[in-house]
């Protein structure tokens, strides 16, 4: 238990003193998992209005397997995308294997079906008032869409902030084809089950103080913006 204390102090110090190794982890992990949350959002809430707003056969069945992969393991997106990406993939060209980009790849994968799947939620949460009424006021369809998405933005920034989250505590992904090379594709859980592993634990503690300080930082945020939809 005194050992465990003893950790825990340092950790604390590592945080107050800026350790450089600490930060540079946490501002690396930040950087991918905000990328890949922005390009995600850029393409997959265009794709949820298409889906939202359009009527075809098998529309239940496409939201029922998008709601599914809410929960895919990240490990099997790793995988996946580790064979595409990898020398014998159609991608390997690319070079991307074991760099922040193949992470940032995995990890748009990974929320895209959060994103999608909440964001088709919210705007079904607006009922047809709202697109009704601007249809009836002579507005385009384009005009339309961006009107609802205006009135459900808490909504729709809550399954952005919600695919961060899915995106920066995600380990299966930024070890498989991030490969976990220092100063370079760590990230912060990756560091934290290479520290344990390697008993350097003051700096995973250090590093499970961050990444549970972004997770409730996002909750909070989430559920400041619910409280607003609410009123």
């Amino acid at each position: 238990m005194t050992q465990l204390l003893e950790a825990f102090q340092i950790a604390l110090n590592m945080i107050i003193s800026g350790d450089p190794v600490v930060f540079s982890i946490a501002f690396r992990t930040l950087m991918i998992s905000l990328t890949a949350t922005l390009v995600s959002a850029f393409i997959f809430i265009p794709v949820a209005c298409l889906i939202h707003f359009n009527q075809f056969r098998g529309k239940k069945f496409l939201v029922s397997i998008i709601q599914t992969l809410f929960s895919v393991p990240t490990v099997l997106v790793g995988m996946l995308v580790f064979l595409f990406i990898s020398r014998a993939g159609p991608l390997g060209n690319l070079g991307m294997l074991f760099t922040p980009g193949a992470i940032v790849l995995g990890e748009v994968l990974l929320i895209a079906p959060i994103i999608t799947g909440l964001t088709i939620s919210a705007l079904s949460g607006m009922g047809r008032e709202i697109p009704d009424t601007a249809l009836s006021l002579g507005a385009g369809q384009l005009q339309m869409v961006l009107k609802v998405l205006s009135e459900s933005r808490y909504m729709v920034l809550t399954a952005v902030l919600m695919g961060f989250g899915r995106a920066v505590s995600e380990i299966g992904v930024a070890i498989i084809v991030g490969g976990n090379i220092s100063g370079y594709t760590r990230t912060l859980t990756t560091a934290i089950a290479l520290g344990v592993g390697q008993g350097e634990i003051a700096a995973s503690i250090a590093l499970g103080i961050i990444l549970l300080s972004l997770a409730m930082i996002v909750s909070l945020t989430v559920s400041t913006l619910q409280h607003s939809v609410k009123r």
